[in-house]
């Protein structure tokens, strides 16, 4: 998968020499392996957030192949295609009530051109596309956050609500208790621009000794 788009090892120079203690875990998990998926649209990348919020990575998957297969393909469903469908039909797939609320509401959405194109989310701020992307029904600003990650490759997004994040930095920092998500904000502030670099190594603390 491709590298997001900005220099990886100039933003993790940056971030160690704010953060001595972040410094640490990025000497120990070594360079920054942050990959992004460049082929999926933001419509593909918030129906699939939708489909796999709270599940196991295996259920989830299972249910998103059922989802496409519905619709004749291993591809994500069209939005035309979910809009015809009814929620009896999405949910023979095993999708929840509210999931299948939720995927119709985000296919109404970007037949009307509420959910921007790829190409028009380079034109939009991080800021802008929460306000946007959040009004859709059961997508929050978490989701929109891992796809500012995950989809686009932002430089500057941290995740204050993100369980893995707080414990991460709980380790990284030897404290025994979480950090309130306004401490983590205000700690962030020496990682700008590239908080999602540090974001990416306090995941990675969770998986040291």
């Amino acid at each position: 998968m491709p590298r997001p788009p900005f220099d990886l090892e100039a933003a993790c120079a940056h971030v160690a020499r704010r953060d001595r203690s972040l410094a640490k875990v990025i000497r120990v998990v070594g360079p920054c392996a942050l990959e992004i998926s460049t082929r999926r649209s933001p419509y593909d990348a918030l129906f699939r957030s939708i489909v796999y919020q709270q599940l196991s990575g295996q259920a989830a998957a299972t249910i998103y192949a059922r989802v496409c297969k519905l619709f004749g393909s291993s591809r994500c469903p069209r939005p035309a295609a979910i809009c015809d469908a009814s929620n009896e039909l999405l949910r023979s797939a095993g999708l929840s009530r509210n999931k299948a609320e939720s995927v119709r509401d985000l296919a109404r959405r970007a037949l009307d051109g509420s959910i921007p194109s790829r190409s028009r989310t380079e034109k939009l701020s991080d800021d802008e596309l929460v306000e946007r992307l959040t009004e859709v029904r059961g997508v929050g600003r978490w989701t929109v956050e891992m796809f500012l990650i995950f989809t686009l490759g932002r430089p500057d997004v941290l995740p204050v609500d993100d369980y893995g994040v707080k414990k991460g930095f709980a380790q990284a920092y030897g404290r025994r208790i979480l950090p309130k998500p306004k401490e983590l904000a205000d700690h962030g502030e020496r990682w700008r621009p590239y908080r999602t670099i540090a974001s990416w190594y306090l995941w990675r603390a969770n998986e040291l000794d």
